[in-house]
């Protein structure tokens, strides 16, 4: 299966971005019951939780990634991404092949 592009977007609203770097891993979180989202993926650290949003909009996506509407359905209701670039619009991450669900054989 092709890589999984995902864009941290929102950062600023929280703890801005300025500590975050290439390799780190993030935890996505569902978040099913948000009033101004039902696709909402939220993005946390240990230590810090909420830290941005997976980016639903064609202003705050970056290059390849997927909107939160797109990747929500191919994640269970938490999975981990890795953080390739940190960029003026947001933060590129990728998911971990593991865990996007393809379909075949779920369990």
């Amino acid at each position: 299966m092709a890589e999984i592009y995902f864009t941290i977007a929102g950062t600023n609203h929280h703890h801005g971005q300025e500590f975050i770097e290439p390799k780190m891993e993030v935890k996505l979180v569902k978040e099913p019951d948000n009033e101004v989202d039902k696709e909402a993926i939220k993005v946390e650290l240990p230590g810090l939780g909420l830290i941005g949003y997976v980016a639903n909009s064609p202003y705050t996506v970056v290059g390849e990634s997927f909107s939160a509407g797109r990747l929500y359905d191919k994640i269970g209701d938490t999975v981990v991404g890795t953080v390739l670039y940190k960029l003026p619009k947001g933060v590129l991450c990728v998911l971990n092949a593991e865990d996007i669900i393809t379909g075949e054989n779920e369990d």
